[in-house]
């Protein structure tokens, strides 16, 4: 009996200890309090109360006045539009290479007032994109409503996946149920499709061509095939040529891309951008009496470009091209397009925006009102449109402030990661937004623990606070200024030598040196700001209670322009936190 009653409290006793550990063990993995509040988990910096404010000198000098609105719709890094529309509802998409959730989705009923209402590829089976470098993964999508079949189709290219051109559906753009992608049986890059009225489709798009026969480097061709609606691919053996080159193969034109095909009085025009998108970029139109061609060029090519102008002109707009038009309800015609706006030394920091112009189609070419004068600030709404910009909802355009509490339940669509879900590093609280560090560095081609607002202007300030004690010298959190994995700021606190500092790095092409740093006396809540003013940086701190402390002087932003750090995005605003913080000094 005594053996027995021994065994008996061994096995109460073991049996208590397991209960601790696993009690404390789902204490460890709680993510409330007990009341239904979101708890932080442990060495996770908390932000609250973000502030954008942009302070642009072009908007300053033109208000908006009665029957006008800003050309840059979509101020930032929002490349490559694209537009469609099903009665009085428009809907407008852009280029997100790595940003995760992937291809923002914007709606409006009078071309002038955008919601955003989503991303298009919200779920990690429709982007794939984990181990690709900020300019690969989704380029150039193309939507695009059928009347026929009722469906709204959204193609692209998604690089670094093994994807390649594809495709997904849906019936109702509002409901961010788009399909899983479908993969396209076809090469090259810039796929657009074109429903005609028979009920006929065709896939267009930019490829190499044909082996053997590349005659300089950058010459591409436009390609056009048939597509079966029923399958979702391309019709074998239907593969046609239909621009070699460009406008005039003998000028060897170069990067004819971003094709478009469009039906008016019985005609079809095939526009699309020529020259490459950079300073040489322009939009070229073609016409055909059927889809796949043969089609001829208008004698007024470019039809929409600003390569030709003075470089010197003031409030410059730059790169315009990879166009898509649109005709409204009441028979007008727009057209989004792609144009930067460079800083006082021709850098290009707030990447490519999306644009609009108004165009005249009354004679047989469409022609873009101003598209080959100086791009102006203001253009006319279409007929009876009020602007609303910025009000009710509406994406606000010029000169602006956003700010978030970072404490709803439901993240603003403006606030993207990279390379994955947003979801797996955040956690919501009362007071703000949690960000879980991953064990990754800011330089690695990998999902980093990092939530990312535009660059939407050349002159800006950006603050936000935060909560947070790093626990060893691989800890890091704060704010960083992005262009790429290569070329970044990164301002935040962190720990050495069992003292904490603040420190201002700056990688460029992957080698980071530390600018300046600053012992903290106290830990804990503190402001961080970055500010802007061309290409003129600089980076401040405010422990609470005190007011702001510059580090490290002004910086430049050279390392944040697509001139220097090169690729497709434009620079993003992040709230960062790691832990594994790496330094590689330049000596």
């Amino acid at each position: 009996m005594q053996i027995i009653q021994q065994i008996r409290n061994k096995t109460v006793a073991v049996c208590y200890v397991l209960t601790l550990v696993i009690f404390s063990s789902c204490q460890a993995m709680r993510t409330d309090d007990g009341k239904g509040n979101l708890k932080r988990p442990q060495g996770s910096p908390l932000f609250s109360n973000f502030n954008y404010t942009g302070n642009d000198q072009i908007y300053s000098e033109n208000p908006i006045i009665p029957g006008k609105f800003y050309s840059t719709i979509l101020q930032g890094c929002y490349p490559d539009p694209s537009i469609t529309r099903k009665g009085d509802d428009y809907y407008l998409v852009a280029s997100s290479f790595v940003m995760f959730p992937g291809v923002p989705i914007f709606h409006s009923k009078d071309m002038v007032n955008w919601k955003q209402i989503g991303h298009v590829l919200n779920r990690e089976s429709q982007l794939q994109v984990g181990t690709a470098g900020i300019s690969e993964g989704v380029y150039a999508p193309d939507i695009m409503y059928n009347p026929n079949n009722d469906t709204f189709y959204m193609i692209t290219t998604q690089f670094a996946s093994g994807i390649g051109n594809m495709v997904v559906k849906t019936k109702d753009p509002k409901e961010n149920n788009w399909s899983d992608p479908i993969k396209l049986k076809f090469e090259g890059i810039d796929p657009a499709l074109f429903f005609d009225d028979n009920g006929k489709a065709y896939v267009v798009h930019n490829d190499a061509p044909d082996a053997g026969k590349e005659l300089y480097k950058g010459h591409r061709v436009i390609k056009i095939w048939e597509y079966d609606v029923e399958k979702d691919q391309v019709v074998p053996g239907t593969s046609k040529i239909i621009v070699d080159g460009g406008v005039d193969l003998s000028k060897q034109p170069i990067w004819i891309e971003a094709p478009h095909i469009y039906k008016k009085n019985g005609q079809y025009y095939l526009m699309c951008a020529e020259g490459g998108t950079g300073g040489n970029h322009s939009e070229v139109i073609f016409f055909s009496d059927h889809p796949m061609g043969p089609y001829i060029p208008a004698k007024n090519n470019p039809i929409l470009s600003q390569r030709h102008l003075a470089a010197d002109r003031p409030n410059k707009v730059d790169w315009a091209g990879h166009a898509d038009l649109v005709q409204t309800a009441d028979g007008e015609w727009y057209g989004v397009f792609l144009a930067v706006r460079p800083n006082e030394k021709g850098r290009v920091n707030s990447g490519r925006e999306t644009f609009v112009l108004p165009v005249d189609w009354s004679g047989k070419w469409p022609v873009f009102e101003g598209g080959m004068e100086p791009l102006k600030a203001l253009v006319r709404t279409p007929k009876g449109v009020i602007n609303s910009q910025g009000k009710a909802g509406y994406f606000p355009n010029g000169n602006f402030t956003f700010k978030d509490k970072l404490n709803g339940k439901v993240l603003d669509e403006r606030w993207i990661a990279l390379r994955g879900p947003r979801e797996k590093f955040l956690v919501n609280e009362m007071n703000g937004l949690a960000i879980k560090p991953f064990d990754i560095h800011i330089k690695e081609k990998k999902p980093i623990s990092a939530l990312f607002y535009r660059q939407q202007h050349l002159s800006f300030t950006s603050e936000v606070e935060m909560d947070y004690i790093p626990g060893s010298e691989k800890d890091l959190a704060g704010i960083t200024c992005l262009q790429s994995e290569k070329f970044n700021y990164v301002f935040g606190v962190t720990k050495s030598n069992q003292e904490y500092y603040i420190q201002l790095e700056r990688s460029e092409n992957g080698v980071t040196q530390v600018l300046a740093k600053q012992k903290l006396s106290k830990l804990g809540k503190m402001k961080l700001r970055v500010s802007a003013s061309g290409d003129d940086y600089t980076f401040s701190y405010a422990l609470a209670g005190h007011d702001y402390q510059n580090l490290g002087g002004t910086v430049s932003g050279d390392i944040l322009s697509t001139d220097v750090a090169g690729g497709f995005t434009g620079a993003m605003i992040g709230l960062y936190a790691t832990s594994a913080h790496m330094i590689n000094p330049v000596k």
